[in-house]
């Protein structure tokens, strides 16, 4: 008698083995349907709760004893520059590599972004200093072969030419070449030059940080060039851009409330870690 199998009987040994492999599959479903049930109610706890196990991001307190200090300090200048006085960011952006891609980058056409390859000749490095006025917007800009105190110093004095005749407030960070002796000493004999430092670890009260950004994403990054020379000439190139269209970056947020964020955090980390 041919049973419903397509004409095979219930002796058939075919028809057995798919007997005995029902239960199995009944009880992997079974398997994936608890599973799936465990899922959505841990998927509601993290949505209920704001988790996020997915994403993992960095933090760093600094450890700086005049931390309050330095940030009432800098964002008072962002916030209340003083009158008849220029207020520039300084900082360096070190190890800017020319890389020269192995083909040429595809421009962008309807649908598809520009394209690069994801390999590359490496031609050297080149440091770039820069000053942001923060009035203005405008940017000054050198490259280095090396970053010590003496190209430092180099461009200090590049932007103090650029600015004459008036009280100049630099804002840098802690790097130990800002300290350096002679730097001091040069200080000391341009009393018209003041440097502010921010805190250790707070790289962020530096507004040229953003024009940095900038010019990674769209200018070095997006680049292949063939040596330092090349990529030289490229960030200059955006800088000289930049500064006929120059846009200043606005700061909005005092320090008071920079340093209440600051221990919130603090004190969040420390419940989570137990302290």
């Amino acid at each position: 008698m041919a049973g419903p199998q397509r004409g095979l009987s219930a002796a058939d040994p075919c028809v057995a083995d798919l007997d005995r492999a029902r239960p199995a599959r009944a009880a992997s479903l079974a398997h994936t349907s608890v599973a799936w049930s465990q899922w959505y109610r841990l998927a509601r706890l993290w949505r209920r709760f704001c988790l996020q196990p997915h994403r993992s991001e960095g933090f760093k307190f600094s450890t700086d004893p005049q931390l309050e200090a330095k940030v009432t300090d800098v964002v008072g200048l962002y916030l209340h520059p003083p009158e008849n006085a220029v207020v520039v960011c300084v900082d360096e952006k070190s190890q800017c590599q020319a890389l020269e891609r192995t083909q040429p980058i595809l421009p962008m056409r309807p649908g598809i972004p520009e394209r690069q390859t994801h390999d590359y000749a490496r031609h050297g490095t080149t440091s770039l200093f820069a000053a942001l006025n923060i009035a203005t917007g405008q940017v000054i800009d050198a490259c280095y072969p090396k970053h010590r105190h003496q190209e430092f110093l180099r461009f200090l004095e590049k932007v103090a030419a650029a600015y004459p005749a008036v009280d100049l407030h630099v804002v840098c960070d802690n790097y130990a070449t800002h300290k350096h002796a002679d730097v001091r000493a040069w200080l000391a004999r341009n009393p018209r030059v003041t440097l502010h430092f921010t805190p250790t670890g707070c790289f962020w009260l530096n507004l040229v940080e953003c024009f940095f950004s900038i010019i990674t994403r769209q200018a070095i990054r997006r680049g292949s060039f063939t040596s330092v020379r090349e990529l030289v000439a490229a960030i200059g190139a955006f800088t000289d851009s930049w500064n006929d269209h120059p846009r200043p970056f606005t700061w909005t947020t005092d320090a008071d409330e920079i340093l209440a964020s600051i221990n919130r955090a603090k004190t969040k980390t420390n419940v989570a870690a137990g302290h």
